[in-house]
């Protein structure tokens, strides 16, 4: 039933994040090592939601549905919202104007302000390609509209539900965590992108190559690739990236987030350095 064996690993993933969360609630309060790996978890369930919008995880239709539900109650929003915002614009545009998750946002430039700014004020550009997505397929596409629909009903009334439930729990357990999972895929999109040539071939993309990111993300750091070929599953993103390797700017093959993340918005302020220069089609 599965597309790809390698997506156990995301069964698996959205099975330790329920558990952790049920785990949560039971307990009632915030536990010093149980709430922090819900947090991450939560976040690479964001990263399961973009994957699966690219490519379903099962063969069966209603089978992904219900892995859309899943998904959407840890991601916080129904993962449809990626087709319009990400696979029919951001893969369209790639950071250019018009992209509605273009990065810098208000102001220009790359540094911690700007990237703190930038998930809140992508996600409300967003919302209206959201919308006119849904519109469009009311109008060209019922059943679509109606799966699509499912997923925004079944994730608020759960949501909901849970509110009714303990409300203190809910936002503790699922709101919180699902912020962050929102705010720091942006964070990892603003990352990608910023401070890259958006109108070369090869260095539209900022790439994080070191394992264990990728082992623990699905392989999320090979972008350059999955912008070149967006439909190729994620456990074979490795192998495409070794092909076209050499034809990216070293500038852009970064080992570590946390090196880059800490060169870049702490080191080059107090040094005063400049930010980096791609030269044309430098690959």
């Amino acid at each position: 039933m599965l597309r790809y064996a390698a997506d156990r690993r995301t069964l698996g993933y959205l099975a330790v994040t329920a558990v952790l969360s049920v785990l949560n609630w039971k307990l009632g309060r915030v536990h010093p090592v149980l709430y922090p790996v819900t947090l991450f978890m939560f976040f690479t369930t964001a990263v399961i939601s973009h994957n699966h919008n690219h490519l379903r995880v099962w063969r069966s239709k209603w089978l992904n549905l219900l892995t859309s539900y899943v998904i959407a109650l840890f991601y916080g929003h129904p993962a449809v919202a990626w087709v319009p915002t990400h696979n029919q614009v951001h893969h369209k545009l790639n950071n250019k104007p018009g992209d509605s998750s273009r990065s810098p946002k208000l102001f220009a430039g790359n540094h911690l302000a700007a990237l703190i700014v930038y998930p809140t004020l992508t996600n409300f550009a967003q919302t209206r390609d959201i919308n006119a997505f849904l519109k469009d397929l009311w109008k060209r596409d019922r059943p679509a509209f109606r799966a699509a629909a499912s997923e925004y009903v079944v994730f608020f009334g759960t949501m909901a539900l849970l509110f009714v439930l303990d409300w203190r729990k809910a936002l503790l357990f699922f709101v919180i965590p699902q912020q962050v999972a929102l705010f720091a895929i942006q964070c990892v999109n603003f990352l990608q992108h910023i401070e890259t040539d958006a109108d070369s071939e090869w260095n539209h993309s900022r790439n994080f190559v070191g394992p264990v990111l990728n082992g623990l993300l699905f392989n999320n750091g090979y972008h350059t690739v999955h912008h070149l070929k967006p439909g190729v599953h994620w456990s074979e993103l490795p192998q495409l990236h070794a092909q076209y390797a050499e034809r990216i700017h070293p500038s852009l093959l970064e080992r570590s987030w946390l090196r880059y993340f800490g060169r870049t918005y702490l080191w080059r302020p107090i040094a005063g350095m400049q930010a980096p220069v791609l030269p044309p089609d430098a690959a």
